[in-house]
C-alpha cells in the first residue's frame, strides 16, 4: 500500500491578518492530534488538499504528513469543514496521527469484476455501492475489494455479504446493503394503431362530452 508524503507548516502566533493572508494564498488551516502528536495547529496548501480529497487519501487512506517538531507521521483524514453556501471552499480539516500496527476504520473502494450472466441477456448493470468500510491494521489497509457479478441474473443483487475479503479485514458496512444488480431490459411502448381514425377519436369525445353536458 502507497502513501502519499505532504509537507504541512506550522501556524502559531499568528494575527487575524495573518490569517487572512494565508488564506488568501492558498493555505487551509488543519489540526493533526494523535498518540505521538499533541494538537498541532499547521497549514497545508489548497491544491495538496484537494488533490489528497479526490485521490485515495479521501476515501479513507494514509497520508505521511511532515510535520514540524514531529517529522513524518502516518495520519488519515478526519473531519473536512466546507463553507455552506460554496461547497468547494474548504475552511478546515482534522488530520488523526494513527500507529500502522493498530486497526484503524477505512472507507475502501469497491471495483466490479466480470460480465454478468443477466447482461448477456440483454439485462442492464448497475453499481450500488462504490465503497465499503472496513477495520483492520492500517498497514493492511487495501487499495480496493473486488466484487465478481459473473453470476449475476436479471433481477439478482450481490450484497455487502457476498464481498471476500483477505484474512484480518472485517467489513463494517451494512451487510444487506446492495453492491451491484442486474436490470430488466426496458419493454418499448407499443405504438398506437394506424387503424384508429382521427375521426372516430373526435366522434368518441363529442360523445363524451355530451354525456357530460346532460
Amino acid at each position: 500500500m502507497s502513501e502519499t508524503i505532504v509537507s504541512v507548516i506550522a501556524r502559531e502566533g499568528e494575527t487575524k491578518s495573518d490569517r487572512r493572508t494565508n488564506r488568501a494564498n492558498g493555505k487551509i488551516p488543519a489540526v493533526v492530534y494523535g498518540k505521538k502528536v499533541q494538537p498541532a495547529a499547521v497549514y497545508i496548501d489548497e491544491k495538496e488538499l484537494a488533490t489528497l480529497l479526490r485521490g485515495r487519501a479521501g476515501a479513507g487512506g494514509i497520508i505521511r504528513l511532515n510535520i514540524p517538531a514531529y517529522g513524518e507521521q502516518p495520519v488519515m483524514i478526519g473531519e473536512v469543514q466546507r463553507d455552506k453556501v460554496l461547497q468547494n471552499r474548504i475552511l478546515h480539516v482534522d488530520f488523526h496521527q494513527i500507529d500502522m500496527n493498530e486497526k484503524v476504520k477505512a472507507v475502501v473502494r469497491i471495483d466490479l469484476t466480470g460480465e454478468a450472466v443477466g447482461v448477456q441477456e440483454g439485462g442492464i448493470p448497475q453499481q450500488m455501492s462504490t465503497t465499503v468500510e472496513v477495520r483492520c491494521l492500517a498497514s493492511a489497509i487495501p487499495t480496493a475489494i473486488e466484487a465478481n457479478v459473473a453470476n449475476l441474473q436479471v433481477g439478482e443483487h450481490l450484497y455487502v455479504r457476498d464481498l471476500i475479503v483477505p484474512a484480518g479485514i472485517e467489513i463494517r458496512s451494512d451487510e444487506n446493503d446492495i453492491v451491484a444488480t442486474v436490470l430488466a431490459p426496458q419493454k418499448e411502448l407499443p405504438e398506437a394503431s394506424d387503424g384508429i381514425r382521427d375521426e372516430d377519436v373526435a366522434e368518441n369525445t363529442a360523445d363524451k362530452q355530451g354525456v357530460l353536458q346532460e
